[in-house]
């Protein structure tokens, strides 16, 4: 190693080091409290002005970051935000958390990504290190993000340092944290890799190092391509079960007794976040780009993409079975995010799926004890409170989204109809004939 790594390593190792995070999300935040808990100095940087002003006021705006967590952080100067990329220079170390979304037609949007390192050219210097941890194609560390650096004058492994970590938080898992997850890096040269190593050892125990950025950017999309491609997998389970009239949530627990070769996985109203709808079409799309169509990634996002609709056909359905037209009845939907649990709606096929019970004329509220009002098409909705009258009054109550705070038995209770996606109430299922599954 260097003069330059072996100063930036005694820095990380002594944890002097300054630490910029870009993108104060989920990823960044989770990251800049297990980094600033380890003693390392932690800068924020995030464009949404309510976030930083939150941030430096102590206050969490994440459920899985306790604010007495991190406001004795942001009182003892070791951790702060900034909508501001200035500081950047100062710091020793750089991770770089922004989002990638899909555009509409289905190619990767690196734009945040190219954004977040064009503001950071003019203020690099020698001897930081650099890390990209937002997910991305296979290739984007060195095939986008080396050449800008390089094109200052740097020299990846010499002067400055790069490598790629995908992010793994989980929200709303209380098991797998950011201080237990293990990391994954993979820098462009192995002196990139030990520094960035040496960086996230103060995160977690468990460092796996890559051969290579592109290694770890594919390792994080086959995660989630994994859980895609067997999510769809029950999810036509759940079709072919309805036709041959059998439960299959009971055909998943009974294989799932099975202490080998069997993980189970559950069929759900569609899929959402931040990782599972977005990252398999990452990977194929740079699949498809040798001239290779990965059919596997894209039968699994077809059938996960038409749950959706699958979820308003049943809602049709079981209303007609009572006489009933979707136009004019009121449905009132249980849980809008993702996840149960959580605050974050984005890529929910709740959205969707109130969307179009909307455009088919259904009367559509709402409970969610995470997302007060929603945004759709027109306008707003208001989240209501699931009281005995309420669900008694709606024509159909949908759970989407099986929050721990819902009184599950009062809905199976007061609840003239069920159409339950996520098996809520299979203590009831039983005894009550007005309880529709997937």
């Amino acid at each position: 190693m260097n003069h330059w790594g072996n100063v930036l390593k005694e820095k990380l190792d002594t944890r002097t080091a300054r630490v910029c995070i870009v993108g104060m999300g989920y990823v960044g935040l989770s990251l800049a409290v297990e980094l600033a808990k380890a003693g390392l100095t932690v800068r924020g940087v995030d464009l949404d002005l309510e976030r930083v002003s939150l941030l430096n006021r102590g206050e969490s705006y994440l459920v899985d970051v306790a604010a007495d967590t991190l406001a004795p952080l942001v009182a003892a100067g070791t951790l702060s935000a900034t909508t501001s990329f200035e500081d950047a220079g100062a710091a020793d170390a750089i991770v770089i958390c922004v989002p990638t979304p899909l555009r509409k037609s289905k190619e990767p949007d690196i734009s945040f990504i190219l954004s977040a390192v064009e503001n950071l050219l003019p203020r690099l210097r020698q001897g930081q290190l650099m890390v990209l941890e937002s997910t991305t194609f296979p290739g984007t560390t060195e095939e986008v993000v080396q050449p800008r650096i390089e094109s200052l004058g740097r020299v990846i492994g010499d002067d400055y340092f790069l490598a790629f970590s995908p992010e793994r938080v989980d929200p709303g898992n209380k098991r797998f944290t950011t201080a237990n997850i293990p990391k994954v890096v993979g820098g462009v040269t192995p002196t990139c890799t030990e520094l960035a190593a040496s960086l996230y050892r103060h995160v977690t125990s468990s460092v796996f190092r890559a051969s290579s950025p592109r290694v770890a950017e594919t390792a994080k999309l086959l995660e989630n391509t994994f859980r895609s491609v067997n999510i769809a997998l029950a999810n036509e389970l759940a079709f072919a079960c309805r036709k041959i009239g059998v439960d299959p949530w009971e055909v998943i627990d009974a294989a799932a007794t099975k202490p080998f070769g069997f993980m189970p996985f559950y069929p759900g109203p569609g899929i959402g976040g931040h990782c599972i709808p977005v990252d398999p079409l990452y990977l194929s799309w740079k699949i498809r780009l040798t001239g290779y169509e990965a059919q596997f990634i894209a039968l699994a996002d077809q059938i996960n993409r038409n749950m959706p609709e699958h979820v308003v056909t049943l809602v049709s359905d079981a209303l007609n079975d009572r006489g009933k037209a979707m136009r004019g009845s009121s449905v009132l939907v249980m849980g809008v995010t993702y996840k149960p649990d959580v605050n974050d709606i984005r890529e929910s096929p709740s959205l969707e799926i109130i969307a179009m019970l909307s455009h088919k004329g259904a009367r559509v509220t709402y409970a969610d004890p995470f997302t007060p009002q929603l945004a759709i098409e027109g306008g707003k909705l208001t989240a209501v409170t699931p009281t005995p009258d309420v669900l008694a009054a709606a024509d159909c109550v949908l759970i989407l989204t099986n929050h721990s705070s819902f009184d599950y038995a009062m809905i199976a209770d007061r609840a003239s109809l069920v159409v339950d996606t996520r098996n809520a109430l299979k203590a009831y299922r039983g005894s009550r004939k007005s309880i529709v599954t997937l």
